[in-house]
């Protein structure tokens, strides 16, 4: 039984309590003193007790959750994240128990992504690190000779290796908000073909870039920042693109003052469910784990914080009847 437990207002149910304990208190005394016959300080000791005893029965529960929430955060201290407390009120009391409730479900997600982000840099760092190993025991061993194939193969892992540390500093950076970014005006078009010019180093012979960006078009924000989102979609749809394939970069004015960036390609497309995911760390399309040519995962995880912290938004859609369509919306620069 919780009397005062439908009340809105921790001050009116102390406020309750301290009126009832005054005249509990009051009302005992005379009662042991005039009915009882007992004396003056035993009849107020009487008093003060049935007092005490009525005065727990109405603000039970109300301390509960304070108790409860000292208690989970002794066992978060302990490492044990997730537990809840019971809301047992509809006062301040309730509301800092939902607000405890929701500050554990944050930190027991963090904890697992934190666990997850050990877990999948572990696998990333072993598999480059095997593959150079491997190698180079073979090497010493005399079973293979440091041939130029060879020697390439282990630069190839050791790139590996650093586009990995370097993507988790970004992301690190990012998440902490300590990257600076230089905001202002640049063109589109120059930042679409220098992606291009990059990709094509790399790039098979037979893809093809194309571009599609009015010159005079402005926007907002760091351009090597989005640079190095517009690299990272342009190397992925280089990288499941088929052979022969083609590559479209486009720019162009959106609602709202905003600027469209647009990158598609003609490989297999990302599955539906996958849409929203593949901007998680470490995520990637069952198709696509595992392959040789396959990035950690990381890219498009370092290009929504980037997008995000420009004021922008960036999706991933399915071409018809296939391909990739990859879509950064950035602020226009104002005249």
């Amino acid at each position: 039984m919780r009397p005062l437990q439908s009340l809105g207002s921790l001050k009116l149910k102390l406020g309750i309590v301290i009126v009832a304990a005054v005249w509990i208190t009051a009302a005992a005394t005379i009662a042991a003193v005039r009915w009882l016959g007992l004396p003056s300080i035993v009849g107020a000791a009487a008093g003060v007790t049935f007092a005490l005893a009525c005065v727990q029965l109405l603000a039970r529960g109300t301390t509960k959750p304070l108790r409860e929430m000292a208690a989970v955060a002794s066992a978060m201290a302990r490492g044990e994240h997730g537990r809840q407390v019971a809301v047992t009120s509809n006062d301040e009391v309730g509301e800092l128990a939902k607000a405890f409730n929701r500050m554990t479900a944050e930190l027991a997600e963090t904890d697992r992504l934190r666990r997850d982000l050990v877990a999948n840099v572990s696998h990333e760092l072993r598999t480059p690190l095997g593959a150079l190993q491997a190698v180079l025991e073979n090497v010493v061993d005399g079973v293979s000779e440091p041939d130029p194939e060879t020697l390439r193969t282990m630069l190839a892992q050791t790139r590996r290796l650093g586009r990995l540390v370097s993507q988790l500093l970004d992301l690190s950076r990012l998440e902490a908000g300590e990257q600076p970014f230089d905001i202002r005006p640049f063109a589109p078009r120059d930042i679409l073909e220098s992606a291009a010019r990059e990709a094509r180093l790399h790039a098979p012979e037979d893809v093809v870039f194309s571009i599609d960006a009015p010159a005079a078009l402005q926007a907002d924000g760091d351009p090597e920042r989005i640079h190095q989102v517009v690299m990272n979609l342009v190397e992925n749809a280089v990288r499941y693109s088929p052979r022969p394939g083609h590559v479209k970069l486009r720019a162009a004015s959106g609602a709202d003052h905003t600027v469209v960036l647009e990158v598609d390609d003609e490989g297999p497309g990302i599955a539906g469910e996958d849409l929203e995911r593949v901007f998680e760390r470490f995520h990637r399309g069952d198709g696509h784990r595992g392959s040789d040519g396959g990035g950690a995962g990381l890219g498009l995880a370092i290009a929504r914080w980037i997008v995000d912290l420009h004021g922008g938004t960036i999706r991933a859609e399915r071409r018809e009847p296939h391909g990739s369509h990859m879509v950064v919306t950035l602020p226009q620069a104002r005249a």
